[in-house]
């Protein structure tokens, strides 16, 4: 898994969290100390914007109140 400073903005704890935990078998980091240290301590709370609330309501609505047969 690269881990540059060149992309700084996006290194985060749950990106290097995600990358080790999904490893099979091996997990190979390179990058720099400085980008490592700093992905390590970036722990955000990603808001979503899913609008996934609205969509439901909007199927409900579309089926008369019942969920749809493809769920």
């Amino acid at each position: 898994m690269p881990v540059f400073m060149q992309h700084y903005m996006m290194l985060s704890h749950n990106l290097i969290y995600t990358g080790l935990t999904r490893a099979k078998k091996l997990a190979i980091v390179v990058g720099t100390t400085k980008a490592i240290s700093l992905a390590i301590r970036q722990v955000k709370d990603q808001e979503r914007y899913t609008h996934l609330q609205e969509r439901l309501r909007l199927m409900s609505l579309a089926n008369n109140g019942y969920p749809s047969a493809r769920w």
